[in-house]
């Protein structure tokens, strides 16, 4: 046994006392999944956000990413994981049947688009927050172009009870204080860091896209084709998560720290701070012209890339590191999901109890600081598994050593099983064990991913990425339809429009500024400071 071992059954034995179950109940979680708005041709939608679905500004569950036509639908914290995916319908359904004919793209890879001009960038309003949220959006096309930015992912938001921090501190050793509270959740997000190649390889589903998406990529991957048009990689899982996708070659060079709150807040801050040679060619407010925030290596915290983000609620106009500095970590926002095809609402239950477990895991796992080999040996686990994950040849770096996928993943399980049955005693199910071992089938068995799943179909009838996307598509259209509401039905989603709509009203008529003081406060407002 190791010293990890011991001090990690030690934690589960604590944590079987009734208190510590009793605040294993209140873990919430919550979901932002996004999805493409497509034409019944499969073609993107090129029509602004529909009117029945509110502002997108303001709007509390819907709202728009990156594009006019990519959907982003959102949760509030529950509790309960099944009253999560409930809501999950209801948005589903109002939304289904407020489009049109249009469909809800169903993969985290992009339909058909013949050019990157084809894909509207997203409209929040006349406000200065709205047209700020619009230049933003505006850089990133300049900066990585449009087609990475039109990929689709889900996020899963996941955060711990106040009362089961009071008692973590204390079995620790430790004083509770919000300090050591954000202490402990980077604790978790390191271990996350070097476990989550272990996520695209579960849930990945984007081992193939279509060939118009590398039109004017240069890369070295060897692909091969099926269908008319359609590229892949035989071993790949997430396609969305590798250098073709969310990922930033200017922000290689970034070493964010996940050690201490402080220094991954200083660093974050520096990088929008710092100046990059490579965006320095777009106009950043010049006499009026807005082709990015800023020269900086990114304009604002969201632009970084990273499968997992400490977070904490912001207020009006307050930075994100600001706001983490003012009140700490209030939850972790996991970025590494792509949408689930073989679901219509891109992701199921079974991932939702999991990756309980997982993050669970991940903090009773003993977990040191991680130095900067250790982060590169966790991006490189992460790009073999992405591109090659369900190679049976294929071996990852633990620490050093050379380990197979197959024989870190079984070790990691061990920890699994016994994090879920501590969730099965809190909450009085079979729930989670289940998932663990729903889960463990696909680590003797590649072929029950859903990239070896959705491959496999294309392959098995040579088929396009595109036709297959269309299918899905066509299928949970009619599934999302025959949706029964729970929480909230047709009447409560027009009345969260009409408030949003009158929301985004208000805040433009309570601007003051013109948009260039607007954005030069914004970015001159002095960093918060502790207990500010």
């Amino acid at each position: 046994m190791t010293a990890n071992s011991n001090r990690f059954d030690a934690r589960i034995e604590a944590l079987k006392s009734p208190e510590f179950l009793t605040a294993l109940k209140d873990i919430k979680r919550g979901v932002e999944r996004e999805a493409l708005r497509i034409n019944p041709n499969g073609t993107l939608s090129q029509t602004p956000h529909p009117l029945p679905l509110g502002s997108a500004l303001t709007h509390e569950s819907i709202t728009t990413d990156f594009s006019e036509s990519l959907l982003e639908f959102i949760t509030p914290p529950e509790n309960s994981a099944a009253k999560t995916v409930a809501q999950l319908k209801d948005i589903h359904k109002f939304v289904i049947d407020n489009i049109g004919d249009e469909f809800i793209w169903p993969l985290s890879m992009p339909c058909f688009i013949d050019d990157e001009t084809h894909i509207p960038i997203a409209y929040f309003g006349e406000s200065n927050v709205g047209k700020m949220k619009r230049v933003y959006r505006i850089g990133l096309k300049n900066r990585y172009g449009s087609m990475m930015q039109a990929i689709a992912g889900v996020h899963f938001n996941f955060s711990l009870p106040e009362s089961f921090w009071k008692l973590w501190a204390e079995l620790n050793g430790n004083t509770h204080s919000q300090d050591q509270t954000s202490a402990d959740y980077f604790g978790l997000i390191r271990n996350y860091r070097r476990f989550c190649w272990l996520i695209p390889y579960l849930y990945g589903a984007s081992p193939a896209l279509c060939g118009s998406f590398l039109r004017g990529k240069e890369h070295a991957l060897p692909f091969k084709k099926v269908g008319k048009g359609t590229v892949y990689m035989p071993y790949a899982t997430s396609l969305r998560m590798s250098d073709l996708g969310y990922t930033s070659a200017e922000q290689s060079s970034l070493k964010i720290c996940y050690n201490q709150l402080d220094n991954y807040v200083r660093l974050l801050r520096g990088a929008m701070t710092t100046p990059s040679a490579r965006f320095s060619q777009f106009a950043a407010g010049e006499e009026g012209n807005y082709q990015q925030l800023s020269r900086n290596i990114i304009q604002i915290e969201n632009e970084l890339y990273s499968p997992i983000r400490p977070k904490q609620p912001t207020q009006s106009m307050e930075k994100p590191t600001d706001a983490l500095v003012r009140r700490g970590i209030n939850y972790i926002e996991v970025r590494a999901l792509d949408v689930n095809p073989f679901s219509a609402l891109g992701i199921t239950q079974t991932q939702f109890d999991f990756l309980d477990v997982f993050l669970l895991a991940c903090l009773l796992i003993p977990s040191g600081e991680l130095d900067e080999a250790q982060l590169n040996e966790a991006k490189e686990n992460m790009n073999k598994v992405v591109l090659q994950g369900r190679d049976p040849e294929l071996m990852l770096s633990n620490n050093g050593k050379a380990v197979s996928l197959r024989a870190w993943s079984e070790s990691l399980f061990g920890y699994f099983k016994q994090a879920a049955d501590l969730l099965d005693k809190a909450n009085e199910t079979e729930r989670y064990s289940q998932a663990v071992a729903s889960e463990f089938e696909k680590v003797g068995n590649p072929d029950l991913t859903p990239s070896g799943m959705l491959l496999n179909t294309l392959l098995e009838n040579d088929k396009d990425n595109g036709v297959f996307g269309l299918e899905l598509a066509k299928m949970y259209q009619g599934e999302m339809k025959a949706f029964n509401y729970q929480y909230t039905d047709a009447a409560g989603f027009m009345a969260q429009a009409e408030v949003s709509l009158k929301a985004q009203k208000e805040v433009e008529e309570a601007d003051t500024k013109d948009f260039d003081s607007f954005i030069r406060d914004y970015f001159s407002e002095p960093p918060a400071k502790k207990n500010a």
